[in-house]
Parts: structure tokens; sequence; C-alpha cells
């Protein structure tokens, strides 16, 4: 599954983030195979996932965004063998090692806002444990370039995405992708 993912992250670049049942619809209807879920609690997450993989599309779920789910590891069980997504995004390394651990598409997201968060980024990624990598926000083309140098995985460029040449400024870079909650973009 991994070695497909990859594949349509390179021939779809633009990854759809969902954070309601609204934006969700409308992204049913899009071209891109691969939708971020960012929003949901443990009721209806198994629903969510099936209208997406119903739809022949990739679900990752945000393990972390999700009510009523906790910070560790049976987290990725739960979504493993209760929605039968496709992956986990998370921001915690062990939801992360644990999800792998189970052959779940693994996406760690990294939030950098300073230069010691940039050096923990380039030790998560040096270590490896992640299928791909989101950084937030997307629109930081240097550091973008430079992890991309490091990641032997793809790297997804998220978080500010507004238009266009942000998406292209980004791909230029060396990200793989993007993703993005911003419906003018589904369709670049």
């Amino acid at each position: 599954m991994k070695k497909e993912f990859y594949k349509v992250l390179e021939e779809h670049p633009v990854v759809i983030a969902v954070k309601d049942y609204e934006g969700l619809e409308i992204a049913l209807e899009k071209e891109s195979k691969v939708i971020f879920v960012l929003f949901g609690n443990i009721t209806d997450i198994s629903y969510i996932v099936k209208k997406i993989k119903d739809s022949g599309k990739i679900a990752i779920v945000h393990v972390d965004l999700i009510e009523g789910l906790s910070h560790r590891e049976v987290s990725a069980k739960f979504i493993k063998y209760t929605t039968e997504a496709d992956g986990i995004i998370s921001t915690k390394p062990n939801i992360i090692r644990a999800a792998k651990s189970l052959n779940l598409i693994t996406v760690q997201r990294f939030f950098l806002i300073d230069s010691l968060s940039y050096t923990n980024v380039l030790k998560y990624i040096e270590s490896g444990d992640a299928d791909t990598y989101e950084v937030l926000p997307g629109g930081m083309t240097k550091i973008i370039s430079a992890l991309s140098k490091v990641s032997k995985v793809p790297l997804i460029a998220g978080g500010l995405i507004n238009d266009k040449e942000d998406v292209i400024s980004a791909l230029k870079a060396g990200a793989t992708a993007i993703s993005s909650t911003n419906q003018d973009i589904w369709t670049l």
C-alpha cells in the first residue's frame, strides 16, 4: 500500500484535507485520490472513512483530532480495526510507530515554529519512523527544500497554502505534495 500511496502523491500532488461534512461531500467529487480527515469522533469516524473508501480514495485519519481518542498507541489499533482507514496522521511519534507496526500508512505532522523545532524535525526525519512527513506551515520554501534533501520518503507541505503560487512554490522547493482545506486549491 505504501508504494501505491507514494505513486498517488506524485500523480495527484494536491491532497484534500477535510474539516467537516460539507467539505467531505465536495472532496468526494474531486479528482484528488487522497483525503486527510481532520474531524470526527469515535462514533462517526467509521462512517466518514467508509464514504471515502466507497468513492475509491485513500483515507488518512488525523488521530490527534478525532474526539474520544487518546494520545496512546491504542488509537492506531482503533483506526485500523474499527474504521479500515488506509493510514493515520499524528504529531505523536509513539502513535506513528504503533500505526506503522499495523501496516497503516503513517504521516507524521510537524509544526515548525522556531529553530529548535526544526532541529527536532531533522532528528525525526533521519530516524525514518514515518512513511511520509507533513510540515506546517507549508509556505516555508527554504525549510521545505532543506528537509526534502534529508528525507528518504515523500514530504508534504500543509498549512497556509492559499493559492496556485503557494502550491507551485512548495512543489518546486521539494515537497512531493501539498495538503489543504482550501477548496479553491483542490482542483489544481
